[in-house]
C-alpha cells in the first residue's frame, strides 16, 4: 500500500466537506432571498440547487478487476429551480401587477431548512471521518515507533 492509497480516505472526505460547504452557502442564499421580489435580472428570486457528481481517480494503478478507484464528490454546477413562482395578492406592493398580485420567489423555507440540516449532517460526518483517519494515523505511527 502506497502513501496515495492511505490518503485516499482523507481526500474523499475533504471533497465532501468542500461540496457540502457550497451546498450550505447556496441554501443560506436561498433563505436570505426568500422574499426578494426583484432581482438585477428582473423578476423574483429563483431558488438554486447544487448538482453533485462522483469523481473517479484518473489513475488505475494497482486497480484489480472490478475495483473502483473512487475519488469523492464534486459540485458540478449550481442550477436554478425551474418550479413556478407563487402569486400573492398584495395590491400595495410596488411589484404588483394590474390585478394586484405579486410573483414571489419559489423558495419554501421548510424545504430549505431540511436541506440545510442534511448538508450540515453530511459535513459533520465527513469531519468525523477525518478525525478518525487522524487517530488511526497517530496510532499507526505510535506502533511503528515501538
Amino acid at each position: 500500500m502506497n502513501f496515495d492509497d492511505m490518503m485516499n480516505a482523507a481526500n474523499i472526505s475533504a471533497s465532501g466537506l468542500s461540496a457540502e460547504r457550497l451546498r450550505m452557502e447556496v441554501v443560506a442564499n436561498n433563505i436570505a432571498n426568500a422574499n426578494s421580489t426583484r432581482t438585477p435580472g428582473g423578476g423574483p428570486f429563483r431558488r438554486q440547487d447544487v448538482v453533485f457528481a462522483t469523481v473517479l481517480n484518473d489513475h488505475l494503478r494497482g486497480a484489480g478487476a472490478g475495483r473502483l478507484n473512487l475519488g469523492g464528490v464534486q459540485a458540478v454546477d449550481v442550477v436554478d429551480d425551474p418550479s413556478e413562482f407563487h402569486r400573492v395578492h398584495n395590491p400595495g406592493h410596488p411589484e404588483a401587477d394590474a390585478d394586484g398580485y405579486v410573483a414571489m420567489p419559489n423558495v419554501h423555507l421548510p424545504v430549505e431548512m431540511v436541506n440545510l440540516i442534511t448538508a450540515s449532517r453530511a459535513y459533520e460526518a465527513n469531519v468525523k471521518v477525518l478525525q478518525f483517519f487522524r487517530q488511526m494515523t497517530e496510532q499507526a505511527l505510535t506502533i511503528a515507533r515501538a
